[in-house]
């Protein structure tokens, strides 16, 4: 048997937790077109019949503005040092970037194997992508193989978990319970509030947005009470979350309710409420108040 672990890294938006969800077949991550939606190292775990394999979903790598997306950064470069094997995702629509090739030429010559998958692959010219794959030269052939794929649509992501498969060693599972994901419900709960924020509103707002959840209740007919924050950094975004007569609040807070029974099967009785808490992503004391100190981060 096959059992190992693959750090899925890359630059911001390169679909990581697209793929681990659809790999896995159950949402452990949550998506959105904005950079920063992932935050956390998140385990996520495929079994089959010939191997077990144990997914870390890892943020987005880019320029770190701020103590909380230097701490990210820390995840994402702590992840790729403690597991067996490094996917590194490329979004082949945007093209090959510098940033990409940094990537690639960091790992592979550390000598950690590696695979390189193009994504979204779905939605660009079969010439396009031939064009952007030739872009990466010459590559250490003992390091890295390289495919492209589609989560959309599924194309060869059943290939690429060969590739996997192939490129971890022999061993029993890493994890015997039953879970496909280390993080608790209250995190997933958490987790799909904020994938509403980034899905609703624009520009700088959702990447100043922590969740905090006061209450998480199974009540005794099994239906949820949740009572949570939207904690934001300034007044005017308070407004804007809240919107004219609580219309915007309303609406986000029904779409992150709807994704909440989904995932929990269960009715769900939300209350949520907004608070402002100036600058709280560089204040060591706040990040730790919301779950992002490095501990929490590791």
């Amino acid at each position: 048997m096959k059992s190992g672990t693959v750090a899925v890294i890359g630059r911001a938006n390169a679909g990581k937790s697209t793929l681990i969800n659809v790999i896995v077949g159950e949402k452990v991550s949550i998506v959105s077109p904005k950079p920063q939606t992932t935050r956390d190292r998140i385990l996520a775990v495929y079994n089959a019949e010939d191997c077990q394999i144990v997914f870390q979903d890892t943020p987005g790598i880019y320029k770190a503005a701020t103590l909380l997306s230097e701490r990210m950064q820390k995840a994402t470069e702590s992840a790729s040092k403690d597991v067996d094997l490094l996917l590194l995702l490329i979004d082949a629509h945007e093209g090959l970037k510098d940033e990409d090739k940094a990537l690639i030429g960091r790992f592979s010559t550390r000598g950690y194997p590696m695979i390189i998958a193009f994504t979204k692959t779905d939605i660009m010219p079969e010439n396009k992508l031939m064009q952007v794959i030739s872009e990466l030269g010459e590559l250490p052939k003992n390091v890295c193989d390289v495919t492209a794929i589609s989560a959309r649509t599924g194309k060869n992501v059943k290939l690429l978990l060969k590739l996997i498969k192939d490129r971890l060693p022999e061993g029993e599972p890493l994890i015997t319970e039953n879970i496909i994901s280390d993080k608790s419900e209250r995190f997933m709960i958490a987790e799909i509030m904020r994938e509403k924020v980034l899905l609703k509103y624009d520009k700088e707002i959702p990447h100043g947005v922590a969740i905090v959840i006061n209450v998480f209740e199974k009540r005794e007919k099994g239906s949820y009470y949740i009572n949570l924050d939207i904690v934001c950094e300034k007044q005017n975004h308070k407004a804007i979350i809240i919107g004219k007569q609580g219309k915007a609040l309303k609406e986000t807070s029904s779409f992150a309710r709807e994704g909440m029974e989904k995932f929990l099967q269960a009715k769900v009785f939300l209350e949520v409420y907004v608070k402002v808490k100036p600058e709280w992503r560089d204040r060591p004391e706040r990040l730790r108040e919301f779950g992002y100190s490095e501990d929490d981060m590791r």
